[in-house]
């Protein structure tokens, strides 16, 4: 069954009770709507994604320039939306001739809606059935799958103009409910053909859902861990892709966000596992790996990484390679003179809670041994390193030392570190 079209739309009761009438567009009544969007926001063009209707009550039209106006509606028609709904009488008396023409040039589909009605009622009607035909499509055509999921999963991932309702009734459609009060994590896997990897984790979390589908490169997923986990859900993922995952893959898990928390919150550990899976394949490692074994960090592991690249590691190289100078310049003179790990023994002290034990085991060096790179460490700088004023600034500068190296040291396949981020998940499902 096609898709519900903006003539379908417009046949809605709540529609007809706000007595449309169609200004323009005339011949694009059959295109397919996607979501029934109601907006204020003059400039919110760019929140929307294409296919949608929106509804305004054209107050950000009142007083604008004739130019501004037709700039409007271009951006709109540029964007891809179905059609502009317009309530006039009360914040606009009529509609601009500017509007109407600029929207009869676009073929852009103008209603003028003369009666009040909720938008909300309008949206909630179209949407509803929207849903519905989707889901009467779905079990017609074919069943739902990687197509549907895909969809939503990109949308999160690139926040894309959503809304709680469309997100919820897409997710329902996907097959996923997380459940009263699950946690959701974020996960972004790099090196796996399907999704075999993320549902071998998904079974060892015992009665976890799972939002997943495969792009081109990497799988990305939301984990729903159940509300009777009652320990870090975040190490729980952790855990099991440890367990579960192959040689060689690389996994990166967001934060921990509550299932109720809003579509806003499940982007943000989507984006999160994104990023730092970025940072995985693109940065050396902390502390020595070995060879062996999925690698399978968080977003908390590399929390520092984050934030040092925010914006790009290409926009933030001279502050740090600058911050590295400043801080750590007595132990890059030495090291240039001296081959040694010093930097790395220090961040990796750090790190560690200046703990002895758990730095010379990882750096697999004897303590007496550690114990002569600190105080080498100490007299080079001048400084005692465990002054707890100085740990932020030397972690955070031993931490950008190793972002501004080259990336030959990351794990996998690494990308260069001044890659530009992944495209739009949209463009390449």
């Amino acid at each position: 069954m096609p898709a519900l079209t903006l003539r379908e739309v417009l046949d809605l009761d709540p529609v007809r009770a706000a007595e449309p009438e169609l200004l323009a567009g005339h011949t694009a009544l059959d295109r397919p709507v996607r979501w029934v969007h109601s907006s204020e926001v003059y400039e919110g063009a760019n929140f929307l994604d294409g296919g949608e209707l929106l509804l305004t009550n054209g107050f950000g039209l009142t007083d604008a320039a004739d130019e501004v106006r037709r700039r409007y509606v271009r951006e709109l028609a540029a964007r891809g939306v179905t059609g502009l709904a317009v309530e006039v009488g009360r914040s606009l008396p009529a509609m601009p001739a500017e509007v109407i023409d600029e929207a009869r040039s676009r073929e852009l589909p103008l209603v003028a809606l003369h009666r009040v009605v909720p938008f909300v009622r309008i949206a909630e009607a179209a949407n509803r059935a929207i849903v519905a035909r989707g889901l009467s499509a779905r079990a017609v055509v074919r069943p739902w799958g990687d197509d549907h999921t895909a969809a939503l999963l990109a949308d999160l991932a690139d926040r894309a103009a959503l809304n709680q309702p469309e997100v919820e009734a897409r997710a329902a459609l996907a097959g996923f409910h997380p459940g009263p009060g699950a946690r959701l994590v974020g996960v972004s896997v790099h090196g796996a053909l399907d999704t075999g990897a993320v549902d071998r984790a998904v079974r060892l979390l015992s009665g976890a859902a799972v939002l997943r589908a495969a792009f081109p490169g990497d799988v990305l997923g939301l984990v729903a861990v159940p509300d009777r986990y009652k320990g870090d859900p975040v190490k729980a993922v952790q855990e099991a892709f440890g367990t579960s995952a192959d040689p060689g893959l690389t996994v990166a898990v967001g934060h921990a966000v509550a299932g109720e928390g809003g579509w806003l919150r499940w982007s943000d550990t989507l984006r999160a596992a994104r990023t730092t899976l970025e940072l995985a394949l693109t940065v050396p490692a902390a502390e020595p790996r070995g060879p062996d074994g999925p690698l399978v960090t968080s977003s908390r592991a590399l929390a520092l990484e984050r934030e040092l690249t925010r914006g790009g590691l290409d926009a933030n190289r001279e502050r740090l390679t600058a911050l590295v100078q400043h801080v750590l310049g007595p132990l890059l003179s030495w090291e240039t003179a001296h081959p040694s790990n010093l930097v790395r023994t220090l961040e990796t002290y750090l790190r560690n809670g200046c703990s002895p034990t758990r730095t010379a085991a990882l750096l697999h060096i004897g303590r007496q041994s550690l114990y002569q790179r600190l105080d080498r460490i100490e007299s080079l700088l001048g400084l005692e390193i465990d002054a707890p004023d100085l740990l932020g600034e030397l972690l955070a500068a031993t931490c950008a030392h190793r972002l501004v190296q080259p990336a030959s040291g990351a794990r996998g396949t690494a990308r260069p570190a001044t890659t530009a981020p992944h495209p739009p998940y949209r463009r390449i499902a």
